[in-house]
């Protein structure tokens, strides 16, 4: 299963991939989650893994397992019979702004199900945490 969702923000780059790879301040301007503690000290890099609670979930270990700035993150966690795949897309546009997608992708045996059983949250919290990602950045 696969869900995404896309936006464009009309700010640099540089500003969009400072609010998305500074995790624990997303609780600030994502409804979806609820806190994100990171699990070891330092910028947000290849390897590094944060903690996630967000409502109506399992609270989730997500480590980073692509990190190209200020381009892409793309993080995994795993659960038993699933394993999601979050990822975070930057891409630079001709008159300054920034297109965004946000993407999970779900594999194994229990993924259908899961898909099926929260598909519609799922798609909300990428709208909120999209939404959330364009206000944040297009305030001054």
């Amino acid at each position: 299963m696969r869900f995404v969702t896309v936006t464009e923000v009309a700010a640099d780059l540089d500003r969009v991939w400072a609010v998305q790879v500074d995790v624990e301040g997303w609780p600030e301007w994502a409804p979806s989650v609820r806190s994100v503690r990171r699990l070891e000290p330092g910028p947000l890099t290849l390897g590094s893994s944060a903690r996630l609670e967000q409502p109506g979930l399992r609270p989730a270990v997500w480590r980073v397992t692509e990190f190209d700035p200020p381009r892409r993150l793309v993080w995994e966690s795993a659960a038993p019979g699933v394993r999601s795949r979050g990822e975070h897309r930057l891409t630079s546009l001709p008159d300054g702004r920034v297109r965004v997608e946000l993407a999970l992708a779900q594999t194994g045996p229990l993924a259908a199900l899961v898909g099926l059983l929260a598909g519609r949250v799922f798609r909300r919290y990428l709208r909120q945490e999209a939404d959330g990602l364009r206000r944040r950045c297009e305030r001054g």
